[in-house]
């Protein structure tokens, strides 16, 4: 198991710059990041489980093996994304823009993916 990381953010990280932050195996579970910009950052084995990624930029950004169960990721950037591995069971990604992102071996399961763009380019019904 994961040790999680606490790096003194907060759970409240509503509209926060944390372009190209490391933020590797940080404990953000339930955290409001909603409209954050989270380009280029490092979130590799983290816990984002229910956490609130809304209107998130996660362009560029490393996800491997992170857990985002029960997330919300409406209408989040995660173009070009790098999700190999990562936990979206039960996420919410309505409208989210998922084009580029590397998904292998993620877990889709019970997803909300309605309007989300698919890395191919195509729109998911």
């Amino acid at each position: 198991m994961v040790e999680f990381i606490d790096y003194g953010l907060g759970k409240e990280l509503a509209g926060a710059d944390l372009e190209w932050k490391e933020l590797s195996e940080a404990d953000l579970s339930g955290a409001d990041l909603s409209r954050a910009n989270l380009r280029c950052a490092d979130l590799s084995w983290s816990n984002l489980a229910e956490a609130n990624l809304a209107s998130a930029n996660l362009s560029d950004a490393n996800l491997t093996g992170a857990n985002l169960t029960g997330a919300s990721l409406n209408f989040a950037d995660l173009s070009r994304a790098t999700l190999i591995e990562a936990n979206l069971s039960q996420a919410i990604l309505i409208g989210a823009n998922l084009k580029g992102a590397n998904l292998d071996g993620a877990e889709l399961s019970e997803a909300d993916l309605s309007g989300a763009m698919m890395p191919d380019g195509s729109v998911h019904d």
